[in-house]
């Protein structure tokens, strides 16, 4: 029997395993946090206890109520030493392994993540009693597997800024939006009218749906030596605490971000932008290539 083919439950066990190894290279990690004390600058935060680390480390819960696209962020910067740095590498490791056995069991058995997400906490009696405690309802796999990014050298500055323009555009056929308008109610007039639309375009013309990301925050890093590729910097979107190498033991310079969001688009548009200004479809945000 070949690992792809293992059993639901060697898959199960194996998961069980890893998140045993995740916990406890996390705990390894924040009371090494604790100890050495590295420099650290956080978001909207006084660095204060360091326990904040284990906090946003073990945060892998759904709350009440939570879309399960919805990740809680947590953004700081840590010049960390060697022995933290693989640490973190470790932890990185392990959320990398999860990722591929959650993957190998949806595609075995898609039921038995709701297993996983209820089981895996009861594991862990102090982590089971936060979850009752706080209300918060299962484990969210999105934050359980999430990395946390580390510079792979040292930083000699740090420019943070919020993205507000990021979209996810997937590609769809005239036949396929179809469906998607004929799975709304059919009888509405401004569905009718957007079938209507769509019946007077080449039956092999490519659409896309667009969808509109949250904002985010993008960690634009300056290396102090260029990399062996020859690049000087290096873009990161971070929701989790940045580890940079403790060049001569201090932080980076930080060009630190607003508080809050632009509520417009701040980047230029692109003079090559394929899409048409307004939808096509407004119900489905379907639009057309120009």
């Amino acid at each position: 029997m070949t690992d792809a083919t293992l059993p639901i439950y060697h898959l199960l066990h194996e998961i069980d395993v890893q998140f045993d190894q995740l916990v406890a290279t996390i705990e390894r990690a924040a009371v090494l946090y604790a100890s050495c004390h590295p420099p650290t600058w956080r978001f909207c935060h006084a660095p204060g206890d360091p326990s904040w680390l284990r906090e946003a480390l073990l945060d892998m819960w759904h709350q009440q109520g939570q879309d399960g696209r919805e990740t809680r962020n947590y953004i700081a910067v840590i010049a960390a030493n060697d022995e933290l740095i693989n640490e973190f590498h470790t932890i990185n490791h392990t959320k990398s392994h999860i990722s591929d056995l959650l993957t190998r069991i949806k595609q075995a058995e898609p039921s038995a993540l709701n297993d996983v997400k209820s089981r895996l906490p009861r594991r862990h009696p102090s982590l089971n009693e936060v979850l009752r405690k706080s209300g918060f309802a299962r484990l969210h796999l999105k934050q359980c597997w999430r990395h946390i990014p580390i510079a792979p050298a040292p930083v000699s500055r740090v420019r943070l800024a919020w993205y507000s323009s990021g979209r996810s555009i997937k590609r769809v056929s005239v036949q396929e939006a179809e469906q998607k308008l004929l799975q709304l109610d059919s009888d509405a007039p401004h569905v009718r009218i957007q079938l209507n639309k769509l019946a007077g375009i080449p039956s092999n013309e490519v659409l896309a749906q667009v969808q509109t990301q949250a904002p985010l925050m993008r960690a634009n890093l300056f290396f102090v030596e260029p990399l062996a590729d020859g690049h000087t910097r290096r873009a990161h979107n971070i929701a989790m605490p940045l580890i940079v190498p403790a060049n001569e033991g201090r932080l980076p310079h930080l060009k630190a971000p607003s508080e809050t969001p632009p509520t417009t688009r701040t980047r230029a548009k692109r003079r090559d932008e394929k899409l048409e200004d307004e939808p096509f479809l407004p119900s489905l945000r379907i639009f057309r290539y120009r």
